[in-house]
């Protein structure tokens, strides 16, 4: 029942707010397929650091625009995780691995009312789960992005479900989890610049059900076991234990995140900034470098 009306509430926004717009588009950085018809290669290299270490992904995605509104993707990312000093002397190690191959299918609609993009990604298992790359099984993500402008400042909202709590923009997740989840963003950017924009937002994420959370700093190896156990507010089940199983709560999260942005380059995306996960007392300071390779083929052959 509790899972039902989960789905129920998470579903219903994306549905009422398209109804009421005839058409709607998506985040301009990254949710939208809205480019250049045809074939598309991104590299995204991204990181968070927090006192625990760094976790970063280098994130290569190729793909195919049928036209303005409708976009396919497929990616492979690769993780590196390095433990702080502080961290490896707690039993934390480092590590590089894939993680999950994926598709995703994009669509994306502009409206002068109100721009909606809707990002429907699969993933399979072919991350190491004794790293916390994976959880060994498939997942998926539904997602909504909302957002209008108001001469510099543009407003936006993400709502979506998933059986994976995923990385974001401003957190690669030192952790991966497994179990039914909403989350949901809500923030603004605004251009301070002709070619940068700043921005900030909150997000939670609601699991229900069981859970399951894979740390990415203690890889599974003798003497480190799969425990049970509740998250506490203040720290997570990722910083105890290889693999932790329990309540919705051991993935319940929420915090916010300022940061800095390009805008309106071609061929290349910057972004750094900070987020506080409330939850877990844990600040992170992130950056992300995208290049869009696909464009400049497209330049070079003229297409």
């Amino acid at each position: 029942m509790c899972t039902r009306r989960l789905l129920a509430r998470v579903l219903f926004f994306p549905a009422a707010w398209f109804s009421m717009v005839s058409a709607a588009c998506g985040q301009s950085s990254s949710t939208g397929a809205s480019g250049p018809k045809g074939f598309t290669w991104d590299e995204y290299v991204s990181g968070s650091s927090s006192t625990l270490g760094q976790v970063m992904k280098l994130d290569t995605t190729i793909g195919h625009h049928f036209n303005r509104y409708l976009g396919v993707d497929v990616g492979l990312p690769v993780y590196f995780v390095h433990a702080s000093a502080t961290s490896t002397a707690n039993g934390f190690t480092s590590g590089t691995g894939l993680g999950n191959a994926y598709v995703d299918v994009r669509l994306t609609i502009d409206n002068p009312v109100l721009n909606f993009a809707s990002v429907l990604t699969g993933t399979a298992p072919t991350g190491n789960k004794a790293d916390g790359f994976s959880t060994g099984r498939a997942t998926f993500d539904w997602d909504n992005h909302f957002d209008r402008d108001f001469g510099a400042l543009r407003p936006f909202l993400d709502l979506g479900v998933a059986n994976s709590i995923s990385d974001t923009h401003f957190f690669v997740r030192p952790f991966t989890t497994l179990g039914l989840v909403s989350h949901f963003e809500g923030g603004a950017t605004y251009g301070i610049l002709p070619f940068v924009r700043a921005g900030a937002s909150l997000y939670d994420d609601l699991p229900a059900g069981q859970q399951k959370v894979f740390s990415k700093l203690i890889g599974r190896r003798p003497g480190v076991s799969v425990s049970r156990g509740r998250s506490r507010r203040g720290s997570g089940p990722f910083e105890s234990a290889a693999e932790t199983t329990g309540p919705a709560a051991i993935a319940r999260d929420n915090g916010f995140a300022i940061w800095g942005e390009s805008a309106s380059l071609p061929v290349i995306d910057l972004q750094a900034g900070y987020s506080r996960s409330v939850h877990y007392a844990l600040n992170t300071v992130f950056f992300g470098v995208g290049f869009h390779l696909g464009g400049l083929i497209h330049k070079a052959t003229g297409r």
